[in-house]
């Protein structure tokens, strides 16, 4: 059976594969799902109640709805629709209570992996998914081997660079960065005055940004300007789900926050909604960086 390639990926369809999209919140679904439709592969998209915030984007595509608790019949569901790839795509903000989850056959099958999957994290669980659901036959990619462009380059991104003192601060952040992602707790960090002051937790990289704008509006950062937001992968990371990314949104909140820039790793971060988010940063000021995957090596 000949395949074609998806083209600018490294993504291989044959004839008959049908790619599916597990859509939660933001803009990635939205980006991932126009790549294929432009490719000539329009995708079908299944829509996480709760989780959608750009539902109306989704039209033009063959779609279905999925609440969390019937996870049980992702996997019957994909099989009826034949699909052999799918994408995890987007924001998921809550996770489904066991004692919620609807009875179902294909439940029985998945229920030990859910709950293993439960018991040991964000990233715990979609590397369980991503076997399991390989096990039944369904290959798993991730969004930036559709969308390669999404993917932070290497190098300054922006007309804004980082100063020497913001250097610091890239260091720092990356540093613990890195030390929350190895347990599984977050994936950034915002560092100011060469020190980390607040690490991102359960509520996203919106509301570390938030607790950074309060801590300096209320005088706890007193004397200390600039500042960097830093996000990295999680070390042994699922790379085909949850992979940080930045977006406008983000760089309004640094902007909010009173921080100089943003540094993201290269090649394991996404950059959504690419053009806008880099004339925003240009519009502010602000500069992205995209790190090197290896240890941080800048001559300081």
């Amino acid at each position: 059976m000949t395949k074609t390639k998806v083209a600018g990926t490294g993504l291989e369809l044959a004839p008959g594969d049908k790619v599916g999209i597990i859509a939660g919140g933001g803009s990635l679904p939205v980006e991932v799902a126009a790549g294929l439709a432009g490719q000539g592969h329009p995708p079908f998209v299944i829509l996480m109640e709760g989780e959608v915030d750009r539902e109306s984007e989704f039209r033009p595509y063959e779609q279905e709805s999925l609440a969390l608790e019937d996870v049980g019949s992702l996997v019957p569901l994909l099989k009826r629709h034949g699909i052999t790839h799918l994408v995890l795509a987007g924001e998921i903000k809550r996770r489904p209570r066991l004692i919620n989850l609807r009875p179902s056959l294909g439940l029985v099958a998945v229920i030990p992996l859910v709950v293993m999957a439960l018991a040991r994290g964000d990233d715990g669980l979609l590397k369980i998914l991503a076997r399991g659901l390989e096990a039944r036959g369904i290959k798993v990619v991730g969004a930036h081997e559709i969308i390669p462009d999404l993917v932070a380059t290497d190098g300054e991104l922006t007309k804004s660079v980082p100063s020497k003192s913001d250097w610091r601060d890239i260091e720092a952040g990356r540093a613990a960065a890195k030390a929350i992602g190895a347990l599984d707790i977050g994936q950034a960090a915002v560092a100011v005055g060469g020190r980390v002051i607040a690490l991102e937790g359960i509520e996203g990289t919106a509301g570390l940004l938030l607790r950074a704008k309060e801590l300096r509006s209320h005088g706890r950062i007193a004397g200390k300007s600039r500042g960097v937001l830093v996000k990295c992968a999680k070390p042994g990371q699922e790379l085909r789900a949850d992979l940080p990314s930045i977006g406008p949104q983000t760089v309004d909140a640094a902007h909010a926050a009173g921080l100089a820039g943003i540094a993201v790793e290269a090649g394991h971060s996404l950059v959504l909604d690419g053009p806008a988010t880099i004339a925003r940063a240009n519009a502010l000021g602000l500069f992205i960086i995209g790190l090197p995957a290896a240890e941080l090596a800048h001559e300081s």
